[in-house]
């Protein structure tokens, strides 16, 4: 008759060795649902343009509005970031959620802080609902080359935690990447 010990040790590495490839084939099911992100919105000159475009690209999206005041208060760091970071072949692209009655106001909100990358328009929370985001904004989102969006900021964003992303998407991508969500709201 075995011994009892044997039965707990067999009884655990069949459940483990059961559990192990059922848990691995999740992870690549989960890992293989993540798809490529989209939007069509249009540009300031009322030009369609999509976020498949971006493909081959990292990206930062970042979601705002005239109206808003941290996307006020983070816009100017946003402009200083997408200069160093442009260098390295990042693309930023500003996403205005003003609606018919602000949009009005873009041309004012970009020449104040100096905005000179691509600016979408027609935003809703549609579309923020498409990538995962928050309810509010700003938000921002990172999304690496074959588009897939691989971590969001919602509320206004700290440099270093922009930073922290950009190093990790351009660096090797060996070590463990950041938290994958910050909520500031």
């Amino acid at each position: 008759m075995p011994n009892t010990l044997h039965l707990r040790y067999t009884s655990y590495v069949l459940r483990f060795g059961i559990a192990v490839p059922i848990l691995a084939a999740a992870v690549t099911l989960i890992a293989a649902d993540k798809k490529p992100s989209d939007l069509t919105l249009r540009d300031l000159s009322g030009k369609k343009v999509q976020l498949r475009d971006y493909r081959g690209k990292i990206a930062v999206l970042n979601f705002w509005a005239t109206w808003c005041v941290p996307c006020r208060e983070e816009m100017p760091m946003i402009v200083e970031a997408e200069k160093t970071w442009a260098a390295k072949g990042i693309s930023f692209i500003a996403i205005s959620l003003d609606d018919d009655k602000t949009r009005k106001n873009i041309p004012a909100f970009i020449d104040l802080y100096h905005v000179d990358f691509p600016i979408w328009t027609g935003a809703s929370s549609d579309s923020l609902d498409k990538l995962q985001m928050g309810e509010g904004v700003p938000d921002t989102a990172f999304l690496d080359e074959a588009g897939i969006v691989v971590a969001r900021v919602l509320g206004e964003i700290r440099r270093a935690e922009l930073d922290e992303r950009l190093a990790w998407l351009t660096g090797d991508r060996k070590s463990a990447p950041p938290p994958a969500l910050i909520n500031h709201f």
